[in-house]
């Protein structure tokens, strides 16, 4: 009887094969890949970790090519510009409400009249479109404040004779008007905190207030209050002057006589001038440089200004570019000491181990603040002595971390069967723990790197900000600098101080962290080819 497991089949179901119908292996049609190209290939899968590393290389870029893009350095400042919006003139020339260099006010009848009368004296655009609200009661005037024009003259300026009539010739050369007639000292305001304020050159209401409003005509204009001398007899006091005056002055005649506005005044030391601070300002770079007139430099500040009036785009980029460079040099020394401490505890062990990892415990127990103060008071308040103490301060621990995951991944792998071949095969101890050892635990000890870099920056950012660590010296600036002086900017509505470098903090930490962890998944070897 059959066994009922068994197959029954036929005879005739049977063939001789052919030499054909063998199956032989085929040769692979891809070509190898090497460790850092499969690497390269998983982290371009990774769209957060690719988006990360295009931010970081364009804030790189932003640190290094920003300064080409603003003729001004941290170390210059202009006070009388003090708190400008940003402009891009792309924006200013198409009337856009946005990035143009005005700011929103909300100013009393007085304020808004001094406004107006700066406008109708130089002509510039003080209020936007002359476009303004009134509250209800009729005490607040809401418009849009040019933050360049509405400089206007600031105070009276003393300037020499020399520049008085270099002054007048870059007038009739260029057309650019930059004197304007001064008032006589006698219809100047009595009040101290106005008597020397250049913008009231008008009548006024209440000369004697504390709140000085312009006196209007019958039309509603502002009434002009300018020193008038007789032509034929000039006085003393008032320096000769040939050169432009406002419209519609070619000589005044009053009962009989001819006068002219004058456009200063003699005083020791000099002549006093209104001078209006804009065509003042492009002047003096354009004497700077050597009256190329082709290549006027016009106040511009694509970010804005700070309280002192530096550029906020030189100061972002200064010290962007100062935060890359002092955090990667850190990182790269710490890198280095990590790895070659830890790689030797990891690998050997025993009491080599316990004794190193004793002694990073007791270093790693002292904070950093008692380090860098007691490194302060040794080196002194200077800058530049302050980066010195911020490198020691972060080297000094900042290594042990490295050191403690580089030792992890040795305990990890040293025992693995392809380390314990190279040592049968009689390979040396360097050999094992860096060819063989060290790249399989490339991925956590390289993202490690790469967030050390964002770690150091923001460490030193908010020591910058607490003022504990001082980096303003020259053309030395912080990120962090910036956003403490925009802490105070927000009160005085110049939000866009902080903005600017919170915007780059925020986009390089974000950046970093994603650029990380792509780093991550694509050097662990325990991942090696399980996308594809």
């Amino acid at each position: 009887m059959a066994n009922s497991n068994e197959i029954y089949i036929p005879a005739e179901k049977f063939r001789f094969t052919n030499r054909n119908d063998l199956q032989h292996d085929s040769k692979f049609s891809t070509k190898p890949v090497s460790y850092f190209q499969g690497a390269f290939r998983r982290f371009s899968k990774n769209k957060g970790a690719v988006v990360g590393g295009i931010v970081i290389c364009f804030l790189v870029i932003f640190a290094l090519l920003g300064p080409l893009f603003t003729p001004y350095t941290p170390a210059e400042y202009d006070q009388m510009y003090a708190y400008v919006s940003p402009r891009l003139n792309l924006f200013y020339e198409s009337g856009l409400d946005f990035w143009d260099g005005y700011k929103v006010v909300e100013n009393s009848y007085s304020l808004f009249l001094k406004d107006r009368a700066l406008a109708q004296e130089t002509g510039r655009e003080i209020i936007k479109r002359n476009e303004y609200e009134v509250s209800e009661d009729g005490s607040t005037y809401t418009y849009r404040y040019d933050t360049y024009f509405g400089v206007g003259f600031g105070k009276y300026k003393t300037i020499s004779p020399e520049e008085f009539l270099d002054i007048q010739r870059y007038q009739n050369e260029t057309g650019r008007q930059v004197l304007y007639p001064t008032v006589m000292v006698s219809k100047r305001p009595t009040v101290e905190k106005n008597k020397y304020d250049a913008n009231i050159y008008y009548v006024m209401v209440n000369p004697n207030g504390s709140k000085i409003t312009p006196k209007l005509d019958l039309n509603g204009n502002i009434i002009p209050n300018y020193w008038k001398y007789e032509a034929d007899s000039p006085s003393p006091l008032i320096p000769e002057y040939n050169s432009l005056r406002i419209e519609g002055e070619d000589g005044i005649w009053e009962n009989g006589k001819q006068y002219y506005y004058a456009y200063g005044r003699k005083i020791d030391g000099g002549i006093e001038v209104r001078a209006e601070y804009y065509e003042y300002y492009i002047y003096e770079h354009t004497q700077k440089a050597k009256y190329d007139y082709d290549d006027v430099t016009e106040p511009l500040f694509i970010f804005g200004t700070t309280n002192t009036g530096k550029d906020i785009l030189a100061c972002l980029s200064y010290g962007a570019r100062f935060s890359f460079i002092f955090a990667t040099v850190v990182a790269v020394t710490n890198f280095i000491v990590g790895v070659i401490w830890g790689s030797i505890a990891g690998y050997f062990g025993g009491k080599i181990d316990l004794a190193m990892e004793r002694f990073t415990e007791i270093l790693g127990a002292v904070p950093s603040m008692i380090i860098i103060s007691l490194l302060k008071y040794h080196m002194g308040p200077s800058p530049h002595a302050h980066m010195l103490v911020l490198f020691i301060a972060f080297f000094a621990t900042g290594w042990i971390g490295m050191a403690g995951r580089t030792r992890m991944q040795f305990y990890r792998f040293k025992n693995q069967e392809y380390v314990l071949a190279a040592r049968t095969l009689g390979a040396r101890d360097a050999r094992i723990m860096f060819k063989h050892i060290f790249p399989n635990g490339l991925g956590t000890i390289v993202t490690s790197f790469a967030l050390a870099i964002p770690s150091m920056i923001y460490s030193e950012t908010s020591l910058s900000y607490l003022e504990i660590i001082n980096l303003e010296a020259g053309s030395i600036t912080s990120v962090g600098t910036l956003i403490a002086q925009g802490k105070d900017a927000i009160v005085n509505h110049a939000s866009y101080v902080a903005l600017f470098p919170c915007l780059f903090l925020t986009l390089m930490m974000l950046s970093f962290n994603l650029f990380g962890n792509g780093l991550r998944d694509a050097f662990n070897p325990s991942l090696r080819g399980s996308e594809d």
